[in-house]
């Protein structure tokens, strides 16, 4: 990797021994690693670890989980909140599992969409609950700094799973909650 880094500064018309790029891609390789590092991680096995019997039958909501991201069109970064809610049937997990399980997939090369996705399917798998309900709303580099070039546009997605989508009145209480 760090030899990829050097081409591509030296494509970039840059010196990679000059002092300020010395370090650069053995720096740029160990960040890559750190902020990829959902690839060595696999979440069904992390939720299968933690799952219990469920002793609530309400939704469960963990809002605002701060993630980060690199956009895989452009290895720029995305960053923004993520709300993950679940109305358990006979499974449960804690919430620092559902942070850990949406950190293992930002944590990769991704598109929100897929992101948001992946979470509430993976979710779904594990604990067969009654729904599920992702939001991810993010701030991409890739539309800031380049392209469009716009500096407060967000994107929102949402993947809505069982009485979550089927529900209009679940959805809502969702809805309502990652409002507040």
């Amino acid at each position: 990797m760090k030899d990829a880094v050097r081409k591509i500064l030296e494509t970039l018309g840059e010196d990679p021994d000059r002092k300020g790029l010395a370090d650069t891609p053995s720096s740029t390789a160990d960040a890559l690693r750190e902020i990829t590092a959902g690839y060595s991680k696999d979440a069904p096995t992390i939720l299968a670890q933690a799952v219990a019997p469920a002793e609530y039958d309400q939704m469960v909501v963990c809002g605002n989980i701060d993630l980060y991201s690199l956009c895989e069109r452009h290895l720029l970064p995305f960053h923004g909140r993520c709300h993950v809610a679940f109305i358990p049937d006979r499974l449960c997990v804690s919430a620092d599992i559902v942070i850990q399980v949406v950190d293992v997939f930002a944590r990769r090369l991704q598109v929100q969409e897929r992101l948001t996705a992946e979470i509430a399917s993976t979710i779904d798998d594990a604990l067969q609950p009654l729904g599920v309900g992702v939001v991810i709303e993010a701030f991409h580099l890739c539309m800031a700094m380049r392209g469009v070039e716009k500096q407060n546009c967000n994107l929102v997605t949402s993947s809505l799973l069982g009485c979550f989508r089927d529900e209009p009145a679940t959805r809502s209480e969702f809805m309502r909650l990652i409002n507040r």
